[in-house]
């Protein structure tokens, strides 16, 4: 595989186990990543994690604005194979026919679920009992290529977006270590999506951060960690926005949902529909994330019991 001519195409971390796998493996050519970004008042230039890794290995990058209209750069490297992750820009049907084995995608669900944005998010608040990553070839639909390959991971109760980030960024470079060959020599399986199986994962809005204890003690447990830690899910306290990181499930209760019916020396309970709920780690507005038994210290635990959250 050493002589297989690849363009790579990514932005954020989780792409990164990808592009290394490709660079141990195939012949880098070129890597498209989105443009630089400017943060905070002094406008400083933040690279994406994928441009700092084509940099350290010395790999000409291309920085489009437009991927859908500038694209020619890619035709010159004459490319066997274009893989892409999570690179951000719908890709036009002029790039997908550039390679003589196609472009292929690595996607974090097992497809047709979770189409889109934020497949990872969404399994954990949904509660999925597992997730996984599939390759496929593109079309140019939004994920609804031909799958190569899926592998399967369990989601536990311990798990997060972070955790499950890191589990299927490395599941997904495995993965293609195994197809890659299958893929240059033409073996490859091509199984259609059953569309009608087909589910859609949102990119997460502002209005998806807030939670709503009307609804059960399980499903504020996996929205919580679907948010955690990015970003993360939020209430309001006394009018101010608290941030919820940790916490776990407690006993049944009959309290109004949203009312702190209990606090201990490093809990906050919060009644749910059928469960109190313990939130242990916050984000009060304006500080750094904290055990909630700190958050307590020099606070009057009967000022916030029988409060309403919201």
């Amino acid at each position: 595989m050493q002589n297989l001519k690849v363009i790579f195409m990514g932005t954020p971390e989780f792409a990164c186990p990808i592009l290394e796998t490709l660079i141990k493996n195939t012949q880098v050519m070129l890597v498209v990543t989105q443009s630089d970004k400017e943060v905070g008042r002094k406008k400083e230039i933040i690279f994406s994690p994928i441009k700092k890794l084509a940099l350290e290995n010395n790999i000409p990058l291309f920085q489009p604005l437009k991927i859908s209209t500038d694209y020619a750069e890619l035709k010159k490297y004459e490319p066997d194979l274009i893989v892409t992750c999570a690179y951000g820009q719908i890709v036009p049907l002029e790039v997908l026919n550039i390679p003589r084995l196609g472009c292929i995608n690595v996607h974090a669900s097992i497809l047709p679920k979770y189409r889109g944005g934020a497949p990872i998010h969404r399994a954990i608040i949904n509660g999925d009992a597992k997730t996984g990553v599939t390759i496929m070839y593109m079309d140019v639909g939004m994920d609804t290529g031909d799958i190569i390959a899926t592998k399967e991971i369990p989601i536990k109760d311990s798990d997060t977006v972070a955790t499950m980030h890191d589990k299927l960024s490395i599941l997904g470079a495995d993965l293609l270590l195994e197809v890659l060959p299958k893929i240059a020599d033409g073996t490859a399986l091509r199984l259609k999506q059953n569309n009608e199986l087909a589910t859609y994962a949102k990119i997460i809005k502002r209005s998806d951060e807030h939670l709503d204890f009307n609804k059960t003690a399980r499903e504020i447990f996996n929205h919580i960690r679907g948010l955690n830690s990015w970003p993360l899910a939020n209430f309001i306290l006394n009018n101010e926005e608290i941030k919820a990181i940790e916490g776990y499930i407690g006993e049944e209760t009959k309290e109004t949902p949203g009312k702190i019916v209990t606090i201990k020396k490093d809990a906050i309970g919060i009644a749910c529909q059928d469960k109190i709920y313990y939130l242990t780690k916050i984000k009060p507005s304006g500080k750094k994330a904290m055990l909630v038994k700190d958050y307590l210290n020099g606070l009057k635990k009967e000022n916030l019991l029988g409060v309403i959250v919201k």
